[in-house]
């Protein structure tokens, strides 16, 4: 690989977004780790997700594909993963989370040599029955940062010496509920949630947003904002495990989030399959072992991840550009697929260095309905994007899976996926 770069290290938050990073101009001091970082690394101030939610936004960020092409109809993977293309390379792959729209039931532990997606799929079945039970009990929905650093830092130790890996980790703090652990319950807020008061809260807010007073929404983004202070501490602690180990100077470290989060500034919270700022606009942080620094402001994308990737390693063969080749004239795209009432819809953003515009196509009819956008002359190139996207989407018949099991449907429940 170029540029003295022998592994390859993706952090991922989930529900991360860009605007409630001080290193992004929040007005709290929410991510020391991450600003001290981002004066040795490139930092992008105009990223966007692929997409607004899980289900899309991490296919795209893995495969370097739009959602449309990267899963099928059932959310299933459709395009390999950067893990296999590394793995081909002779790279020692492992993938570390707990969020169950990404796990192995959907295939993505494609390409990867070790898979720990937190769930006790395959395992045996009195220990799996007894592990659900205590999760339960203790109110658990996902695994801490802490115990992802654990998991990975294992894995990395485990391999023969000076063998090239890839390693994501794919953290889940930052996800509703919102209760953060300790003393970071009270770091913003007079007095923290936990349990299934915040996991009431949280839901509340998502099925009855009008319904949340100014008192609960600052709540909400109080316990945010402490979620993402904790999540930092330990993106730091990681990484500085990296440093003991002699690999940092190895690596190519990229950080950045699948998606953002809403608190309603256009009527709703959490990130339903809307595609304003607040659920994409991600941080993105890239560090070279060289240890170049700048702030690039050209409009990039989550599918530009494998490009960069790839281009240390191989020929590039995702639908992005590579992060290092920006330009300030670019074009980024974005898309979601409706959901329930509205799952004839499909809606798509494009963005520039300053300006947006926003479009939704109806599946049955085939029209094409134009909403906000700041440069009228953004429509004629978004709908030749929608165009394009329309012939090489991946099927039609857009769904639920219904055989995910019993497990997944209770974490998908906890974290506010289903009702």
């Amino acid at each position: 690989m170029s540029q003295g770069i022998k592994h390859v290290v993706l952090l991922t938050a989930d529900a991360l977004r860009a605007d409630h990073l001080s290193c992004y101009g929040y007005h709290r001091d929410t991510s020391p780790v991450l600003d001290e970082l981002a004066e040795q690394s490139v930092r992008f101030t105009n990223a966007y997700s692929a997409s607004s939610h899980t289900r899309e936004a991490v296919p795209a960020l893995l495969t370097g594909k739009f959602p449309d092409v990267a899963i099928n109809s059932k959310y299933h993977l459709n395009s390999d993963t950067i893990a296999s293309t590394l793995s081909e390379e002779g790279f020692a792959t492992a993938g570390f989370h707990s969020n169950p729209f990404v796990s192995r039931a959907y295939g993505f532990d494609r390409g990867f040599d070790v898979f720990d997606d937190d769930l006790h799929l395959g395992q045996h079945k009195l220990i799996a029955l007894a592990q659900r039970a205590l999760d339960k009990i203790r109110n658990r929905h996902y695994a801490r940062a802490e115990e992802i650093n654990k998991r990975s830092l294992g894995w990395i130790d485990s391999l023969a010496g000076g063998e090239p890996f890839f390693l994501w980790n794919h953290y889940m703090d930052t996800h509703g509920p919102y209760e953060p652990p300790g003393e970071y319950a009270t770091l913003y807020a007079d007095q923290g949630l936990a349990g299934r008061d915040a996991q009431s809260l949280y839901q509340r807010a998502i099925d009855d947003p009008e319904s949340i007073t100014e008192a609960e929404q600052q709540l909400l983004i109080d316990l945010y904002d402490a979620e993402i202070r904790y999540n930092d501490e330990y993106i730091g602690a990681f990484l500085d495990e990296l440093r003991e180990r002699g690999l940092l100077e190895q690596s190519l470290v990229i950080i950045t989030a699948d998606h953002g989060d809403a608190f309603g500034e256009h009527g709703y919270y959490e990130h339903p399959r809307y595609l304003h700022n607040e659920t994409t606009h991600i941080p993105l942080i890239v560090r070279l072992p060289d240890g170049h620094s700048k702030s690039v402001e050209a409009p990039v994308s989550t599918i530009d991840i494998v490009a960069t990737i790839e281009g240390t390693v191989r020929g590039d063969n995702s639908d992005g550009t590579s992060l290092l080749d920006a330009s300030t004239d670019r074009r980024v795209f974005s898309q979601a697929r409706g959901l329930g009432e509205h799952s004839r819809l499909r809606r798509y953003a494009v963005r520039t260095h300053e300006d947006v515009c926003f479009c939704e196509r109806d599946r049955d009819s085939g029209t094409i309905e134009f909403e906000e956008c700041s440069d009228r002359s953004l429509r004629s190139e978004l709908k030749a994007h929608v165009e394009q996207r329309v012939r090489v989407e991946h099927g039609d018949d857009v769904g639920e899976d219904e055989n995910v099991g019993e497990e997944i449907e209770r974490r998908l429940s906890a974290l506010g996926y289903k009702e």
